[in-house]
């Protein structure tokens, strides 16, 4: 399940918060090792509907393997924001990463992690989750 239950107490109210587990939680995380592209998918899996094979065949785009070497964080915010009818975050995760290039944002010592979570931020704020 994709979803993490809070429980809050606060002046003898009880609330339990469900909230979307983000896809940072999956980045490299026993035992699936999922990478960039895999762990932005997997962090929109129930609202997306994406099939455990689906995220699966994303392996293969991790790792700057992308055509162009593209981010595969961002490849894989930008199918969802696709299949949502939204437009491409290209611009904003450049902004923030300093490139779309996995090779480049990491000479640019920016870490995959972090771009795992822009890529989940923008996505979640494009198709207000």
């Amino acid at each position: 399940m994709n979803y993490v239950v809070k429980h809050i107490n606060n002046n003898n109210y009880h609330l339990l918060i469900m909230t979307r587990k983000r896809s940072e939680e999956y980045f490299h995380v026993l035992p699936e090792k999922l990478n960039c592209a895999q762990a932005v998918l997997k962090g929109f899996q129930k609202e997306f509907e994406i099939s455990d094979r689906e995220i699966e065949e994303y392996r293969a785009w991790g790792g700057g393997r992308v055509e162009g070497g593209t981010c595969g964080a961002l490849f894989a915010a930008d199918r969802l924001l696709r299949q949502a009818g939204k437009q491409s975050v290209e611009k904003e995760f450049r902004l923030i990463a300093g490139h779309t290039c996995c090779l480049k944002i990491k000479q640019g010592g920016f870490p995959c992690l972090n771009c795992v979570r822009i890529a989940d931020e923008l996505v979640e704020k494009k198709c207000n989750i």
